[in-house]
């Protein structure tokens, strides 16, 4: 098996290097900085925006190349890009392990880029063991998302700020409709089954792992108690689908799945989302919509978990000042109003939301109808950043978690014991990950003298 993994690596830089030396004869004088990244539309007036303050640079978009995956292996062909881009703490830990992402702590400090002023939400995709790699692009945290005009011919209030769980049970199961049979037609509320941990472990005073990531402690009390209350919604009040409800209300509809394509296709009268929801709802097929955000009910406590996206430059860049400018050019005024305009979530730099600049971002003339700006600042302000553990595959903790959780929303299972299984597994992971990595086992065992939870009992 190891022979068999060494010739695809091996057949990989090949074909890396082979694509790099085909690339096609450019003549522009520019510098180009060529930037992995999504292919959401908004890219471009983003691109643009740079071009037009850096008319010595070039930005070009690569989406294709975008994973971590395709970035570590072309980057040590010397053919990846020059920047990418990175969506959680644990991309971060798994570039820099991989020599790929630079540290741009001083480059950053040269050109006045102060990491703190961005959103706690995105220090973990920027910031490892006290040093920067990279300048976050958006931030973004969870709010409800609700349909006026299905909460009107219900009879009944908008949902305002301080509203609670209960008010909020209370309208969905209002605003839930099933036909003679039970089979659902419209669900008071909707929420992903990868966004629960963002939106309800942290209210409920949970977290994934120890402090130091040590351990998994979704098998504590809180959250057992958030997974619980997630199950209760679904198969006690029933106000939310469970996996199959979801995708045969999707089906009826004819239009797609997931929480934003029935919100859209008004089968939720409710939605758990963020504000980047409306790089889609702004499109002229749901101009008919009439939709209001407020934040999310309350639970035990206000706290939620935020993220957002953030640009890392690649070390074996060619044109690693362009690279530094462009990254840097995140953290001045004229990217966030545009992030802000764009509703690409929020732009990453706090200050930038207030003060002088709280007019322009409360207010877009062009979108006078959206009137809830401040609900997703509001978000942002009670958002954890989630940190992930230096010590497991993050991929593995999301399928394990995936699973438990479909497990639960097809009630296999309690909330409880789903989460009581998931941090066993998890755990187990983090074991199997030390005994295959001296050097990571040699940290881990320094935290535990410290007196560090253990991942074994």
């Amino acid at each position: 098996m190891k022979h068999f993994l060494l010739v695809i690596f091996c057949a990989l830089v090949a074909l890396s290097v082979v694509a790099g030396l085909w690339r096609p004869r450019d003549d522009d004088p520019r510098i180009p900085i060529v930037w992995a990244t999504d292919d959401n539309p908004v890219r471009r007036a983003q691109i643009d925006l740079f071009n037009a303050h850096h008319p010595d640079y070039r930005v070009v978009l690569d989406p294709a190349n975008a994973t971590l995956e395709k970035v570590i292996v072309q980057s040590m062909a010397g053919v990846g890009p020059d920047v990418f881009d990175c969506y959680n703490g644990f991309q971060l830990t798994a570039y820099v392990r991989a020599d790929i992402a630079m540290d741009i702590t001083e480059a950053m400090a040269q050109r006045g880029v102060r990491w703190d002023e961005m959103w706690p939400s995105v220090w973990p995709h920027t910031l490892l063991d006290g040093r920067m790699y990279g300048h976050a692009g958006n931030a973004t945290a969870n709010a409800m998302w609700f349909n006026k005009r299905l909460f009107r011919e219900a009879g009944i209030p908008y949902p305002e700020a301080g509203w609670t769980w209960e008010d909020c049970i209370a309208a969905a199961k209002a605003l839930t409709q099933r036909d003679a049979r039970g089979r659902p037609m419209q669900f008071g509320m909707i929420l992903d089954k990868w966004e629960w941990r963002f939106s309800l472990l942290g209210q409920w005073g949970g977290n994934i792992y120890s402090p130091e990531g040590t351990r998994c402690m979704l098998d504590a009390p809180a959250a057992q108690e958030a997974m619980q209350f997630f199950a209760d919604m679904t198969h006690v009040h029933r106000v939310l689908p469970t996996a199959t409800e979801e995708a045969s209300i999707a089906a009826a509809g004819g239009w797609g799945t997931g929480p934003l394509a029935l919100f859209a296709a008004e089968r939720a009268a409710m939605a758990v989302g963020g504000r980047w929801w409306l790089c889609i709802l702004r499109h002229p097929d749901y101009k008919h919509l009439d939709i209001g955000a407020v934040v999310l009910p309350r639970g035990p406590s206000d706290r939620i978990f935020g993220g957002g996206r953030a640009s890392l430059v690649n070390r074996f860049s060619h044109h690693r000042e362009a690279a530094l400018d462009f990254v840097a050019f995140m953290h001045s005024p004229e990217w966030n109003a545009l992030i802000n305009r764009q509703a690409d979530a929020l732009g990453p730099v706090k200050r930038y939301h207030y003060g002088e600049y709280e007019t322009d971002f409360l207010h877009n003339p062009e979108r006078p109808e959206e009137d809830y700006n401040d609900t997703w600042r509001n978000a942002l302000e009670n958002a954890d950043p989630e940190y992930p553990s230096p010590f497991v595959n993050g991929y593995m903790v999301d399928r394990i978690l995936e699973k438990h959780t479909d497990m639960m929303r097809e009630g296999l299972k309690s909330g409880r014991q789903a989460m009581i299984d998931s941090a066993r597994e998890v755990n187990r992971a983090i074991i199997e990950t030390l005994e295959t990595d001296p050097s990571l086992r040699a940290q881990y065992d320094a935290l535990i003298a410290q007196g560090a939870p253990a991942a074994w009992d």
